[in-house]
Formats: C-alpha cells, structure tokens, sequence
C-alpha cells in the first residue's frame, strides 16, 4: 500500500480517481486496502499480478513502461518499490491485513524550520512506529506534497527552494499525515531588529515571529488612516469630516482604544456585523421568503446590539425549533434544507472544518472518513419541518418557499452510509466515545448544541473568523478549514486569542476590541525594504477593495445621498438589507443599486461559506465606477453634498479641504490642493469642476481600497 501511494497509482488524477483509469480503480491513497487487494488480486481475471512469473505481472510491467502506460513510469526496476512489489507478488500476494502490526504514529523531524541563504534545502525523514513496538526508517517511502510550487521535494524527502517562501509540506505514510512547516527567507545581512512597542499579547506573538523570520513591522498608520479603517471595519461607514478633524486634532494617548470602543456602541456596528453573519448564516430570500429573512436577519441584529455572548447566540441557532416567524433563529435549519447540508455547514461555520470530501471517500487532506461524515449527519436527520403554506411565485421552483414554516424534531429518521448500505449510527464528529446524539434522556439538540459550543475548535474558529473580518486574511487560512495539513501561521497567537474569547464569556466586542486596539492592527499599508513581499505574517496591513456595500453606502455617504432599492423605503444602507438579494427578481426589476452591488461582489447566499463573498476585481467593476449611471445620478444630484458646499460660499480652498475630508479622511496635500483651487478659480461653471473633482475622488485607490 505504501508503494502504490508513493508511485502516485492512488492519486486523485491516476487510478484514485472516482472511476478509476483505463478500468483499474484502486481506493483513493490507500483508504480502503481490502478493495485494493480485490482490484489487484481478483479484478480482470487476475491478470495484473503472476505469482508464478511475478516479474511478468502487469502491475511491474506497466509501472516500469515495459508495457505502454498512461501513467509512464512510477519506478525502476532496481528501485526498492520495485523489489517490494516483486516480493509482495511471489510470496503469493497475501493479504496481511490481519496480522501485520499496526501503524500507530509517524515521526517527522523536522516539523518546523527556518532556513536563512545561503542554505536553501532541508532533508526531511520519517520514522513510523507500529502496534508491535516496532520503528522502521521510511523515509524513502513516505510521500511528500508541498504546499507552494517554490518549493521541490525529491524522491528521499530532500526539500529544496526555487525562491523564497514560507510553506507546508504534508508528509504521508499509510493512513498517518504529518504537517512540516518552513521558511526559507533571504539572508539580509543588513537587518537590524527595531524593537517595536507592544500594545498587548497579540503584538507580542506576530513581533516575535517576525523578529525570526529578520523582518520588521512597518510604522504605526496615521491618525486619519486609523479612524478611516476602524470606521470600515466596525460600522462599515466612514467617519464625517467633523468626527475626522476632532480625532486627527485630539492630543489624548488612548484616543485610538476609545474610538474603538464608541464605535463599537453605535447602533451601526450591530447592522454592519449581521450583514456578515446573514452571509455565512444564508440568510436568503429565495428559501425563507421575504417575512422570514426579515426576522431572522433582526434576530441576528438584536443579539449583536445586545451583546449576547457568542456561545449562546450559537446554541441558540442550533438548537431552535417551532416556527421560523416567531422563532427566527429556526430559520438555520430552514435554510439548510437536509441532514447532509446541515452537518457541513454547523461543522464548517462553528468548528472550521470541511467535511465534503468525506461524503464520497475518506477525506485525503484530514483525518475524516466516510463513517465519520455520515455518523455526523445522521445528528440531523431527524430534523424536519412543516409547510403551513407555500404562496411561491414560480411554480416551476421547487425550492422557492413563501410562507411559514415549523422546524421540530421527529420521533425517528435515519440516514443510509453508501458505504456500508447501513443506517449511519449517531456520532458527534470525531467522538469515538458513547456519543449522547441519541440519548433519549436528553434533548437531541440541545445536546449537540452544548458539544458543540464547548469543543475547542469552537473558540479558535470563531476568534479566526472575526481576525479575518479585521485583518483581511485568517490565522488559519482559509478560514474554515481547520485540518493539520493547514496549521495556522501563528499557532499560540491562536490559542491564546481563544482561551482569552472563553475567559471574557465569548463577548464579541471584547474579542474585537482586543485586535483593533493592537499595534499589529494599526500598522502602516506602506511597506519596509524586508516585509514587502510579505503576505502571511501581518507585517504590515494589505490593502483591500471595500466590500460591495461598503463602497455603495460609503459613496452614498460622502455625497449626501440616500440610496434607493427597490421595495425598501428610501434611506435605507445597503448594510440595512437583510437578505442576500435586495429583491425577489421574477417580480421587481433590479434598479441600480441592486445591479452595483451584484457587480462588486454581494453573495447570493447560496453557501455556508465566506467563500462566496467575491472580493475580486473586474472590468465590469471599472465601467461602473468610472462610467454608470448610478455614480452620475449621485453626483449630479442637486441638493447633494455638493450642492450644499457651493450654498455655504465658502472659499475655493475651503471647498476642496472638506470634499477631501469628508471622502478620503484627510486634507488634501499641498499640490492636490493647488491643482484643485486652480481648476475651480478657473471654472465657468463651479458645480461641473467640483463634480468633477468628486468623481476623481471617488475613483481614486485610495476612496476604493481599504488600507
């Protein structure tokens, strides 16, 4: 089994395949030997082994390209996976399932390492330990996967660098996996480490970090730079020309730390963080009508202004029944319409990890096997629900509902593991004791619910999630896929970020606070000569494309306007919305802010993954910006913000500082303000310069981009 995973026959893209190549299927990376041994053994006819003539088996002659083969060579004949098989086959192929001793760990050295040039390779080894007592050098039949094509892994696990780079190398043997991570960094024989102020423990693991990687932390952000960002990143709007020049001219020490928390008391940061929760929660109007994500999406909203600990928020949605009008928190198990659904999703959402791949195989990258993704999901199959009514508009749509529903729980149910042809037996995941899924003593929910919230992953997850809300990229990267073959960069920083969430009783605005309020938080966009190429380590703060209702509301904002979405009342932000999609579309005709913020991103909440926000940049999105009506209308508009500066009379230069102000956070430089006035003195026509001064504003990076 080990030389079929070494040889690469049991990969995804050769014989692992789900349906196999050129009609030899093996199971994928060695999951299942007894199948293996079938297809080897028993398959068409016997013929790809000869325990007679072994040396003529089809199984050498191929992967040697004795014989033609796809595949083309996987070992030579005097390579020791040869001579393993050779033996293997003339002992008479036996199965040794039974009686072999068991693999119980794989040793790996190094598990971690940072080489400085000019060393640029690290020769790794493996050791495996088995159920007699037994340990046997591997290294020559482990198989190495990296992370990052910088990087090459030859045959006897010497890894060498084609640039640097930070990486993971997963090394595998049999059913056990072993994670490695390296860096290999310039020598910069120039660096000197500039000892940077702490603000709490959270600067004290990324500093150190970076001290070992010789990397310094760019500068603190300035005083406009941080009241812009933490306005973005907590109530999704920017701060008013006013709030901006009180800040920047405040002399307090700890104006920072208390604008976060005024921020995180106006009633715009419970608005703007369940539109984020809505996201991943698929808080959607096509399934839970428009009357249910109204009501689901104020649940969410109401428990974030009340600062309900997180824990309990999760318990709530998780274990809720009854119906989901007068329940909204029922409408999780609503929008997840079956078992299967609702395991991955509660498993990805509220413990990191992605379990899909376990649906058809063992999962290759993690520990999960089929018995544990069905085992999991029958947890749920005895959730269901009733269709008091169903007005849907599209008779032909069977997954549109419009009308309420009662989730409860039913007296049986399960569901059949495909692998066994069985029904699964309940098992919360990864729990190989007595589970208390069905304990008839105990609400089935309510048990989950209480599991769930009290596993470890639970906090670490959660505090991930909202790190990446912060800081645009996750701990552990991506976000929800929390597997030993994806460690997170900064381990302890991790682990104490959760054990910190649990001690202050899950409250979220502690947790936000905490990070807002570091220094790693509030460092530069700019970077330094040794931290430029850097996008893992935190730095320095990468700059990002505002989300889609960031941009519509913020440009609405700076120019005084109220956006309009059909079937809402006007003034209402496009943060306000409650669902994915601001209208039903069969029955109203999208406008142009529902089209914008299609164009730039808004998911349609389809999946229980942030994965679906898009963030990506496109031509689409230029035209908008630099051409469509919906920019025009906003700044043609005549009682907009414009329109009220030239009322005011104030003095050219007076009115490019405040149109500077009140959209980019700052006053305008010594040259932008003298290009401008220049223009406006010169202008026949005031109101078209200054529109058209706006409009380049609201064009420019630094308006688009949050940094």
């Amino acid at each position: 089994m080990a030389v079929l995973s070494k040889a690469g026959c049991n990969a995804g893209p050769c014989h692992g395949n789900q349906n196999g190549k050129a009609s030899f299927k093996l199971s994928l990376r060695s999951e299942d030997p007894e199948y293996d041994l079938n297809a080897l053994t028993r398959d068409m006819f016997a013929r790809r082994v000869n325990p007679k003539d072994p040396e003529q088996s089809l199984l050498l002659l191929k992967a040697t390209t004795q014989l033609a083969h796809e595949g083309g060579l996987r070992f030579r004949k005097d390579s020791p996976e040869y001579e393993i098989l050779r033996r293997w086959i003339g002992d008479g192929a036996t199965d040794d399932v039974a009686t072999a001793p068991k693999l119980t760990r794989l040793e790996v050295s190094p598990t971690e390492r940072i080489i400085i040039e000019p060393a640029n390779e690290v020769q790794l080894s493996a050791r495996a330990h088995f159920s007699d007592g037994s340990k046997r050098d591997v290294t020559s039949l482990a198989v190495y996967e990296p992370a990052s094509t910088s990087v090459k892994v030859s045959h006897d696990g010497l890894v060498s660098r084609d640039a640097p780079v930070e990486t993971t190398i997963l090394v595998r043997f049999l059913d056990q996996q072993v994670p490695v991570r390296l860096a290999f960094i310039p020598a910069r024989p120039d660096f000197a480490w500039r000892k940077t102020p702490a603000h709490n423990f959270v600067d004290d693991h990324v500093f150190q970090k970076l001290q070992t990687l010789r990397m310094n932390a760019s500068e603190l952000c300035t005083d406009s730079e941080f009241i812009r960002r933490a306005s973005l990143d907590l109530i999704g709007l920017l701060p008013t020309s006013d709030e901006a020049r009180a800040f920047v001219s405040d002399k307090r020490k700890d104006k920072r730390a208390k604008l976060v928390d005024a921020l995180l008391e106006r009633p715009e940061f419970a608005e703007f963080w369940a539109l984020k929760f809505s996201d991943v929660l698929r808080n959607e109007e096509k399934v839970l009508d428009r009357k249910g994500v109204q009501a689901y999406y104020h649940w969410i909203r109401r428990s974030l202004a009340e600062n309900k600990p997180h824990d309990q928020f999760v318990r709530e949605l998780v274990s809720a029944r009854g119906s989901t009008y007068v329940n909204p928190a029922a409408n999780f198990h609503r929008a997840n319409r079956d078992a299967v659904t609702r395991a991955e999703a509660t498993a990805q959402l509220f413990l990191g990890t992605r379990l899909q791949c376990a649906k058809c195989h063992n999962h290759p990258f993690d520990r999960w096997t089929q018995n544990d993704y069905y085992d999991w999901a029958n947890v749920f199959a005895r959730i269901d629900y009733k269709v008091l009514e169903n007005n849907r508009n599209d008779g032909l749509d069977k997954h549109e509902f419009i009308g309420e529903q009662i989730v409860y729980l039913a007296r049986s149910g399960d569901i059949n593991n495909p692998r066994t042809g069985k029904p699964a037996q309940s098992r919360f995941l990864g729990d190989h004791s007595k589970s208390e899924a069905r304990n008839t003593d105990s609400d089935p929910l309510d048990a989950l619910a209480t599991w769930l919230t009290s596993h470890p992953n639970f906090s670490r997850s959660q505090v991930n999630w909202v790190w990446f809300q912060l800081m645009g990229r996750g701990i552990v990267d991506p976000i929800d896929d929390f597997r030993p073959t994806n460690p997170p960069s900064h381990p302890a920083l991790l682990d104490q970020l959760a054990t910190d969430f649990v001690k202050h009783r899950f409250d979220l605005r502690h947790l936000i606070r905490r990070i807002a309020t570091s220094r790693t938080y509030q460092l530069s966009s700019n970077p330094t000569a040794d931290n430029a190429d850097d996008a893992l380590n935190f730095s320095h703060v990468l700059p990002r494309r505002l989300s889609a209702e960031q941009l519509l509301d913020t440009q609405h904002q700076a120019l005084g306007v109220s956006a309009k979405f059909s079937g809402y009342p006007t003034g209402l932000r496009a943060a306000q919305l409650p669902g994915g999609s601001p209208v039903r579309r069969n029955e109203v005709k999208m406008g142009g802010s529902e089209k914008f913020l299609a164009m730039f991103g808004k998911p349609s909440r389809l999946l229980a993954c942030e994965c679906e926000r898009s963030s990506e940049t496109t031509l689409g999105q230029t035209f908008q910006l630099i051409s469509s009506p919906q920019i025009n209308s906003i700044l043609t508009q005549k009682d907009n913000r414009l329109g009220q500066l030239l009322a005011r009379k104030l003095s050219t230069a007076e009115l490019v500082n405040e149109l500077y102000w009140s959209l980019l956070t700052r006053p305008p430089t010594e040259s932008e303000s003298r290009e401008a006035t220049k223009l406006l003195a010169a202008s026949t026509d005031p109101r078209a310069t200054l529109e058209d001064i706006a409009w380049a504003l609201l064009n420019a990076k630094e308006f688009v981009l949050r940094k």
